[in-house]
């Protein structure tokens, strides 16, 4: 059965067509096209009650029935859960896992976002504030995630959701201003996980 993913080419799509691609689910991509508002369509609503994308639809879900998931982290949950795979069995090796899920999720994700609004910004006074603060809330993530992976291949353990769900922010570390070689652990796990034939191969899915 195919899963249908609404989304659009931005970080949080990529988490979601890189952790198909990695758990070898069946998929169909269902582009949302959010530059004409597309994702304020009652339709999609009714998937997404946030109007953000990505959503999910897995026509075999929980007892066989189809169920739609919005929020990439609860999406990246759901699959883990579903496959058995990149989620550990045990309660304690989902610790870290459910650790940086959630700090993709609450930091590094809204803070490098708001570097790619100030960014685009035309009034210089208006995008110097802006980018002098979140550039610099930005490089200080890519600074814990650069310690975490000191000495640790990926970030809980295992290859695991938690490093799609991060993979997908890094993979946009020119937008943020960032050279991965100011944080060479950050650049050998980027580089590990972007030679992956799957992780590869849902960077180039086309999602929009």
């Amino acid at each position: 059965m195919t899963i249908e993913l609404h989304t659009w080419n931005t970080p949080n799509g990529r988490k979601i067509s890189v952790a198909l691609e990695e758990m070898g689910l069946p998929y169909k991509v269902i582009p949302v096209n959010i530059t004409k508002g597309e994702q304020m369509a009652p339709g999609f609503l009714k998937l997404s009650p946030n109007n953000k994308i990505p959503a999910i639809v897995d026509p075999e879900g929980p007892d066989g029935k189809p169920v739609s998931i919005f929020e990439s982290g609860a999406i990246l949950l759901y699959l883990g859960e579903k496959t058995g795979k990149f989620l550990p069995k045990s309660l304690a090796g989902r610790i870290p896992v459910y650790e940086w899920l959630m700090w993709q999720m609450g930091g590094f994700g809204p803070m490098p976002g708001q570097v790619h609004h100030f960014i685009a910004l035309e009034n210089e006074q208006d995008r110097a504030y802006g980018l002098k603060r979140f550039m610099a809330e930005t490089r200080r993530l890519y600074g814990v995630l650069d310690r975490r992976l000191e000495g640790h291949d990926f970030v809980a353990g295992d290859l695991s959701v938690a490093d799609f769900a991060i993979l997908g922010w890094a993979w946009r570390h020119p937008r943020h201003k960032v050279e991965l070689a100011d944080f060479p652990n950050v650049k050998r796990w980027y580089e590990a996980l972007m030679a992956r034939p799957a992780v590869k191969r849902g960077m180039e899915a086309k999602l929009d």
